[in-house]
This record gives C-alpha cells, structure tokens and sequence, in this order.
C-alpha cells in the first residue's frame, strides 16, 4: 500500500470549506464538538473510534465532559492527507452535522 501524500496548502484550504466547524490549527484538522452530556460525548467518541479503526486512521483527540476535541494529521506523510479528510468527514456525520 502506498503512502499517503501530504496535500498542498492550497488543497486544504479549499477542502476545509466542505467541513463546517473544522479549521487549521497548528498544522492539523481541527474541530470542537459539544453534546448535551458525558454519556453522549462518550458514545460519540466510540462510534468513531469504530469507523477510524475500520479506516485504520486514528485521531488525536480529547475528552472533558461533554465536549470532544479532535485534531487530525497523517503521521506517516508528515501532515494533512486526504485520509484526513475522508475521516473528518465520518466524524461529521457521526455528530450530525
């Protein structure tokens, strides 16, 4: 399997826009998502550690009651790939944006 590529500055730029509520923070995809409690947080967070394992792309993320902060990055590639992007976007749909 080949590597993934970093993406271009510009690329990210103009995916972030199909990603709403996710922006470029400290070279990473970034987003912040708040539930209504704990117990949802959690849930939310183990729906997408299901789909991230199934993609075998893993966030790195944070939990503090019920928010979930989540920043995506592609360690191999040394930055933002496409795998990012394609994760961002299940994560969307798992919170329902």
């Amino acid at each position: 399997m080949a590597a993934p590529i970093k993406l271009a500055d510009a690329d990210i730029h103009d995916a972030l826009r199909s990603l709403p509520g996710w922006k470029l923070e400290a070279g990473k995809l970034h987003a912040r998502f708040q539930f209504k409690n704990f117990i949802e947080a959690f849930g939310f967070m183990t729906r997408v550690a299901l789909v991230a394992e199934t993609m075998g792309h893993h966030p790195e993320w944070s939990n503090i009651y019920n928010v979930v902060i989540v920043h995506l990055s592609t360690h191999d590639a040394g930055g933002i790939t496409q795998k990012d992007f394609d994760l961002a976007a299940q994560i969307q749909v798992l919170a329902g944006r």
